[in-house]
């Protein structure tokens, strides 16, 4: 029987590593799957509720590494990873996206000589300002089974000579999760509470230091999502970062309930609810470009780049930057009836998880 450790740390990898889980789970003859949750993502109450919205097993290891820099993170979670990974001995490790878990879950499998296999490999927003971007380049250096999202990843791969035989386009798990929850996310009570009416507001999303660290960029943002929510009221579930931001730099007072909006952060399923009754989304978040893509919801993304390119080139997402005007100015021909159709890429269906487990048949069954 193979050990596989799968190793989570943060919200979107909850959503990636669920799917897996369950599939794996399928052959017990042949997987047996461990999860190990690093803590990187530390309000206990908000991860246990996104465990329990996607059905996931407990971890079997909890590492509580909490928040810190990039460096004292990595490095912590590296200490007590390598701990239980010498315990655990297992046969392949798997790791899930972008975040600072995967990084030093790559370094850890390096240096103990652990197979490593990254889900989400080969996605590049070319912005080494960005941690993500790092995190990214190194995880893929680093991995002996690369699981390709989407067309873009399997072009930088191969540009960045890593060897075909190591590359399997499978999909876009993020969507197995949205495909299996989606109907469930739809009895959500959300908007009943929230007194919303389906397409009658806009879905907020904003966590990047890019966009919500600094006093004056926050303040400029807030003020033109003001100006939109006028138009359509403005709904945001806010990232505990930015609540922190916001509360450090006394801006609370731009939340008035009409035009915008503030609620404390969603699990997974009334998040998804919300997302996908919405007229549009502003977002600087990867997984939400993609979800609104699946959904066909219009989506703003408030950042220069986009590491999953293939929501702007046949989904519906559009890249805005950070400058106000420039995002007042789409978020008005959205609402003025001005949005892109988009269709869904390949292999965004819901069986990426299936697609995935049966190259693992192939290599370890």
């Amino acid at each position: 029987m193979i050990k596989i450790a799968c190793i989570v740390g943060a919200r979107p990898n909850f959503m990636k590593s669920a799917p897996l889980l369950a599939e794996l789970k399928k052959h017990p003859a042949v997987f047996a799957p461990y999860l190990i949750h690093t803590g990187q993502h530390y309000d206990r109450r908000l991860f246990q509720l996104f465990f329990e919205d996607l059905k996931m097993p407990q971890p079997d290891f909890y590492l509580g590494v909490g928040s810190g820099s990039h460096a004292r993170q990595t490095a912590t979670i590296m200490i007590r990873l390598e701990k239980v990974l010498k315990k655990l001995k297992p046969q392949l490790v798997i790791v899930f996206g972008d975040v600072n878990s995967t990084v030093a879950a790559a370094l850890v499998t390096s240096k103990l000589m652990i197979p490593l296999a990254h889900v989400e490999a080969g996605l590049r927003s070319f912005d080494m300002s960005m941690p993500e971007e790092v995190n990214r380049i190194v995880t893929d250096r680093l991995s002996d089974h690369l699981f390709v999202s989407e067309s873009s990843g399997l072009t930088n791969l191969k540009k960045e000579g890593i060897d075909s035989r190591r590359i399997h386009f499978t999909g876009n798990i993020m969507i197995d999760s949205l495909v299996n929850n989606l109907k469930v996310a739809k009895k959500s009570p959300i908007l009943k509470q929230l007194k919303l009416k389906p397409r009658k507001y806009i879905a907020l999303t904003a966590h990047r230091p890019a966009n919500v660290d600094d006093k004056q960029t926050l303040t400029r943002m807030l003020e033109v999502f003001h100006q939109i929510g006028e138009r359509l009221p403005i709904i945001f579930p806010c990232h505990p970062r930015t609540r922190n931001n916001l509360e450090k730099h006394s801006l609370l007072s731009y939340f008035d309930n009409k035009a915008l909006r503030l609620l404390e952060p969603l699990g997974y399923l009334d998040f998804l609810k919300l997302q996908s009754e919405a007229f549009m989304v502003l977002t600087d978040s990867g997984g939400v470009q993609e979800e609104t893509t699946y959904l066909k919801i219009s989506c703003l993304t408030m950042r220069d780049n986009t590491e999953r390119p293939a929501t702007v080139r046949t989904g519906t997402n559009t890249i805005v930057g950070t400058d106000p005007d420039v995002i007042y100015r789409r978020a008005m021909a959205i609402l003025g009836g001005r949005t892109k159709s988009g269709r869904i890429p390949k292999y965004w269906d819901g069986h990426t998880a299936e697609r995935i487990v049966k190259v693992l048949l192939k290599l370890y069954g």
